[in-house]
């Protein structure tokens, strides 16, 4: 909109001589300075004031000055240089003072000398001046000595807190004062459309008598890290007790303005501080001798050397000297945290959302076999999602646990597999609660969100399999998913807020009034009642139990294999404390590296401050991108976008959603599908349909790679998986936009000269990336020698794992035809191993599985050079007929 404006004013300057020309400009540049103020009331730069000041030299029909004035405001706003402002420039709305950029060293506070910048919203309708006077009371408490530097924002009512919070990343800290009326004013769409989340309405519903409060909640649940600040002149027993889940403090009008400044620095302090970073900082500056392991520690075996100092130029030296074994001189041991590493983990659990979380330095893998040691012990049953982790089939083998593998709905048109139903998590349920079998099931294991971004809807999940398994645990596995804490609609669907908020439901009185009503009309002895309507957990049976593992180098700031469990079980203290220790120490390294736990809290420290608006802007990026692809007819062409009516059945979409962009009308409300549907796609992955270009997956990513040097991960047989992150630029996007262009073009020049010959081959490829599709096979069964008879399909995988590595017990099969020779004449093949192609990256096979033809006319069909587990030389190792008791 500011560049708009600046397009504008710039033309007006120039080309604004006649008459015609001044005046189409001057009404459009009215038009855009309407929608300006009515947007600017929510930032404390440019601001109303501002706004109001171009208006006024375009009202005198001075071109220049707001040609100029209009370039410097972006100039700045690009730039973020208004960050660095001079305390003497921030002005009040009552000063016709202009905002500018330099730097005054004689001025009281100084200048901004590179301080962090935030803004502080102020709620207050107690008229103009005094709300005015709020703002400048607080400005004028600033102090050079201050370690961080804000603005000030003043709105005056609830909607627009709302809006405000939502729409101004660099709002930080809230002071809500007194009461105030409910609506906005604000008319522009684009800004009502953030009043629509349901959890604020919630928040208000609940707060009718006491809107401050319901303000301090719905913020709460649309920004958690946002630190919230009421002033209030209530009686102390109106006050206290009511407001420690959002407030930080409550402040009475008399107490000074000094105070409320300090508050406000020191909660920013409190989220900007990183223990481990700052005490590896410091223990590197120290003058260290070092009569202990590692020589390299503090660069000694590099900077001495003739032959390997160029390690030590291309790293630089503070990597060295921060690298040592020490757990002492201020530093703390990752197994036994006792001093900033236990403080760092405790500010993540807060920023997290979670009872406590834990440091991972050896990636999520290492994550999610500790989790499952915790938690299963030999013949335990745990639900799993087929398509997890290899990391988790592993971790089955380790704890002795008996898994029972669920499908996920398949993608066949695109060779991909979607999410496990909640209908096929319920009927597995049911059906061993039918077998006697439920006391033995401990754990439901699943992806959220999957590699190609199939979010669920964990509350909704963990409310229904809780009326069925009142003591289930909840493991979640969210490698891909640990940015979700830091926007709204992604937060619902996480592990640890979706916990909290089941938990909490189940002790409110509300909650047991409507489990009663349901309770009275339920028949939880009929089983298709169970399996097909909303089930609703016991309140006094059920028990939140919540566990999620994530690797936050994937998709926050981290180094290489930096990883993080969070928990939130009510049980944990009672029940798996002791258990979860020595797992942790059984999986995790005694010489963790230092560098890793470093990023891991100050990648905290980040999305703590500037989480939501990373987030925010990548979802835009990610919306860019699709809006382009799909636009543009000559990369439509060859490249599809695809929508969430591609990736998730019409069935468990109750909004309708079916796309995010829509040619011609525009972007969808995505609000609702996060609120309702049981399945929702993350609009920050993007999956490319890439058939037509007669290239199969890996064939363009290794185009992507060698000639342009753009770097993807996912790929299926004729799909390719753009992921857009927080380090994602607009120039990234560029480029990719071009290349993927330059791409379409080569294409259409090269079909344009084609021979016949070299059609019919190329339509060929097409056909068969587009049409030609392999088999999506499903779990088969285990082979009754690691299984029992009751019906059920758990197995014994460690036990058939072990033998498996026994050679007396196994043989070798090929794919020529040997398998299939021996299954036509009535021998049971039972895979000795774990065989995983990529893609899509999970094992088709386990130890125990019994191949089926499904699964061999998949293999035979894939196109994929890396399958693990399966050596053609050899064949696919499967147990010999002795060893299952066969002839």
């Amino acid at each position: 909109m500011w560049n708009e404006l600046r397009r504008l004013t710039s033309r007006l300057e120039r080309n604004g001589r006649t008459k015609a020309d001044s005046t189409g400009l001057s009404l459009s540049i009215k038009h855009k300075l309407e929608t300006l103020t009515e947007i600017e009331q929510y930032f404390a730069f440019p601001g109303c004031r501002a706004c109001r000041q171009l208006e006024s030299a375009q009202r005198r029909g001075h071109h220049g000055a707001l040609a100029r004035q209009t370039e410097r405001l972006v100039r700045m706003l690009v730039s973020d240089q208004y960050r660095s402002r001079d305390a003497r420039d921030v002005m009040h709305d009552d000063s016709e003072g202009p905002e500018t950029a330099g730097s005054d060293p004689t001025d009281h506070a100084g200048a901004n000398g590179g301080r962090p910048y935030f803004e502080v919203l102020v709620v207050d309708d107690t008229g103009t001046d005094t709300s005015q006077d709020t703002r400048k009371r607080l400005l004028g408490m600033r102090r050079e000595q201050d370690a961080y530097t804000y603005d000030v924002v003043v709105v005056t009512n609830l909607e627009d807190a709302v809006i405000a919070a939502q729409f101004n990343f660099n709002i930080q800290s809230v002071v809500i004062r007194y009461s105030f009326p409910t609506e906005s004013q604000t008319t522009e769409p684009m800004l009502r459309n953030y009043l629509a989340h349901g959890d604020v309405s919630a928040a208000i519903e609940r707060n009718l008598e006491h809107p401050a409060w319901g303000l301090g909640e719905a913020l709460k649940a649309l920004r958690p890290e946002l630190n919230l600040y009421l002033v209030t002149d209530d009686p102390l027993r109106n006050v206290a007790g009511h407001t420690g889940r959002s407030f930080s403090r409550v402040f009475y009008d008399q107490e000074d303005y000094l105070e409320l400044h300090l508050t406000i620095l020191r909660g920013i302090h409190e989220r900007y501080e990183t223990p481990f970073f700052n005490a590896l900082r410091e223990y590197s500056h120290r003058p260290t001798g070092v009569f202990h392991a590692m020589p390299i520690s503090r660069g000694k075996s590099i900077f001495k050397s003739h032959w390997i100092r160029d390690l030590g130029e291309f790293y630089g030296e503070n990597i060295f000297l921060a690298e040592t074994s020490a757990t002492t001189g201020g530093l703390d041991s990752l197994l036994q945290p006792h001093g900033p590493i236990k403080s760092a983990q405790e500010k993540v659990a807060r920023a997290f959302g979670s009872h406590r979380s834990y440091f991972v330095t050896n990636g999520t893998s290492t994550a999610n076999k500790i989790v499952v040691q915790a938690l299963l012990s030999p013949g335990d049953i745990a639900l799993v999602s087929r398509d997890c982790h290899k990391s988790h089939h592993y971790a089955l083998v380790l704890a002795g646990a008996q898994p029972v593998y669920m499908d996920p709905y398949s993608l066949r048109e695109y060779t991909m597999y979607g999410a496990v139903t909640l209908h096929e998590i319920k009927r597995n349920l049911l059906e061993l609660d039918r077998a006697g079998k439920l006391d033995r099931v401990r754990m439901l294991l699943l992806t959220n969100c999957t590699f190609d971004g199939i979010i669920y809807n964990p509350y909704r999940v963990m409310s229904e399999v809780l009326a069925i398994k009142p003591d289930m645990v909840f493991v979640w596995d969210e490698a891909w998913y640990g940015f979700a804490r830091f926007a709204p609609d992604y937060r619902r669907r996480s592990a640890m807020a979706s916990a909290r908020r089941l938990r909490y439901e189940l002790e409110s009185e509300e909650y047991r009034s409507r489990y009663a009503t349901w309770r009275a009309s339920a028949d939880l002895d009929d089983p298709k009642f169970m399996l097909e309507q909303p089930l609703m957990a016991d309140p006094d049976a059920s028990t939140v139990r919540c566990y999620a593992t994530q690797s936050t180098h994937k998709t926050l700031t981290s180094l290489r294999q930096g990883s993080m469990i969070h928990v939130y079980d009510l049980d944990y203290g009672r029940r798996v404390a002791e258990a979860f220790e020595d797992a942790y120490m059984t999986h995790t390294s005694t010489s963790p590296n230092y560098q890793i736990i470093a990023s891991l809290d100050v990648g905290r420290r980040q999305v703590e401050l500037e989480g939501y608006e990373l987030v925010t802007q990548s979802v835009a990026l990610a919306m860019a991108l699709r809006e382009r692809v799909q636009d543009s007819p000559e990369l439509a062409a060859y490249f599809q976008v695809l929508k969430p009516r591609d990736l998730i059945p019409a069935e468990h979409r109750a909004s309708g959603l079916e796309e995010f962009y829509r040619p011609g009308s525009g972007y969808q409300k995505m609000g609702p599908a996060f609120e309702h549907d049981e399945f929702v796609v993350d609009p920050t992955r993007v999956t490319i349909q890439i058939g037509h270009t007669g290239m199969d997956g890996d064939t363009l990513r290794s185009h992507l790679m060698d000639r342009y040097d753009i770097q993807i991960n996912k790929t299926s047989r004729n799909t390719v998986l753009f992921m857009i992150n927080i380090g994602t630029s607009r120039g990234g996007i560029a480029y990719l936009l071009e290349v993927l262009s330059r791409i379409a073009r080569d294409l259409s020049e090269h079909r344009a000269v084609e021979s016949a010959l070299e059609r019919r081959i190329g339509e060929a490829r097409v056909d068969a990336l587009t049409k030609q599709q392999p088999p999506m096979p499903n779990f088969s069964r285990f082979h009754a020698s690691f299984s029992d008879d009751s019906g059920t399909i758990e197995g014994d995988l460690r036990r058939a794992f072990f033998l498996g590595r026994s050679e007396s017990s196994c043989d070798f099969l090929r794919l020529d035809g040997q398998i299939q020779a021996a299954m036509s004449a009535g021998k049971a093949i039972v895979s000795a191993g774990f065989v995983t192609p990529y893609p899509p990256g999970f094992p088709v096979l386990v130890p125990g599985q019994i191949v089926s033809a499904e699964i061999l006319d998949y293999l035979a069909a894939l196109d994929v050079k890396e399958i693990h587990g399966y050596n053609p030389d050899f064949g696919l190792r499967v147990f010999t007929q002795a060893q299952l008791g066969l002839n």
